[in-house]
């Protein structure tokens, strides 16, 4: 039985929240969603988990760690409880992400050359007046921006 787990196993919101180092806001929301089982709760409404909430709790931050989304884990979780492996799915989605990251690490190395090409001209030019700055406005090429994240 977990640490401050009452006589019946279960506990409440605060204790899941202490002893897991997820916020009160975040189980509440995961509930509502339907990542965690829904709280029972007691005749004066507070929720109270049972201690194999922890588990669950464990499996999502494990997911996000790796780059899984909330909605994704969602998908994850409803497979594995209608019956179904989900492993297959995860390994396509984990391939789908790795795949992402290394076009965005291209793509952030292509961005890093250029600015750094972009900072050692400026610092070869010194200063140069301008309406508001006149480094940016005496640019010829528009130099490449960061790619937005899409993982």
């Amino acid at each position: 039985m977990a640490v401050g787990a009452s006589s019946n196993g279960y506990l409440k919101i605060g204790e899941i929240a202490r002893e897991s180092g997820v916020g009160v806001e975040a189980l509440r929301f995961y509930e509502s969603r339907g990542l965690i089982e829904p709280a029972a709760r007691t005749q004066s409404g507070y929720r109270l988990y049972d201690t194999a909430v922890f588990a669950r709790l464990s499996f999502i931050k494990k997911a996000q760690s790796i780059g899984f989304t909330l909605d994704e884990i969602s998908q994850i979780i409803s497979e594995s409880l209608h019956g179904q492996a989900p492993c297959a799915d995860v390994r396509r989605l984990a391939a789908e992400k790795l795949a992402a990251l290394e076009e965005r690490i291209r793509q952030l190395q292509r961005y890093r050359r250029q600015l750094s090409q972009t900072v050692a001209a400026w610092e070869q030019q010194g200063e140069s007046a301008g309406e508001v700055c006149g480094l940016i406005e005496g640019l010829t090429d528009t130099p490449a921006r960061p790619p937005r994240r899409k993982l």
